[in-house]
């Protein structure tokens, strides 16, 4: 992956390997998913629902258990276009979050 990045001009500035946190992803997406599984139902069909819910359970179990990972990977094209620690990240997770906490429903994958 890094040598077709580096072929194309990019530079990889991070990387971050998520575990657990994208079975909390999952369980929170069949979890709202199932909250509105009427709707879902009247644009599909109960079909589809049964099986995007038993894909949606079975992906979660999969990265809870079974050792899978997502890899995301921050890329740049120049060295000096993002600070040089993950604190920016951070900052901007806890400011999103704040804007939020006052709305029903709105929780970050993990809580």
């Amino acid at each position: 992956m890094t040598a077709a990045i580096e072929k194309a001009g990019l530079i990889v500035t991070d990387v971050e390997v998520l575990r657990l946190h994208y079975a909390e992803t999952l369980r929170a997406w069949r979890e709202r998913f199932v909250a509105h599984w009427d709707e879902a139902a009247d644009l599909m069909d109960e079909r589809f629902c049964r099986m995007w819910e038993f894909y949606l359970a079975g992906s979660e179990t999969a990265f809870r258990y079974q050792d899978l990972v997502v890899f995301q990977v921050q890329l740049a094209t120049r060295i000096e276009a993002l600070p040089i620690t993950r604190d920016y990240m951070i900052d901007a997770e806890r400011a999103l979050a704040s804007r939020d906490r006052g709305e029903a429903d709105v929780r970050v994958a993990g809580e």
